[in-house]
């Protein structure tokens, strides 16, 4: 690859600007809570609400409902 835009082809412009896209997109969409760990309290509470959703014990709110009451649409 050149050293100038100003000397590159088509091919190697296009080039550059996929691997650019590619790593602003995955800096942009990468998880910032990658790698870190849920605290015990956390995963006890997650475990609770599954168990109760499982048990019918908990009642669900479809999304339609909920963009309504948000003003939106979906």
């Amino acid at each position: 690859m050149t050293d100038s835009v100003a000397d590159m082809t088509v091919d190697e412009l296009r080039q550059l600007v996929r691997s650019v896209v590619k790593e602003v997109l995955a800096e942009t969409l990468a998880d910032p809570d990658a790698g870190l760990e849920l605290r015990d309290d956390v995963i006890e509470h997650l475990n609770d609400v599954a168990t109760r959703f499982r048990e019918g014990m908990l009642e669900t709110t479809k999304i339609e409902d909920v963009a309504a009451e948000l003003g939106l649409r979906w």
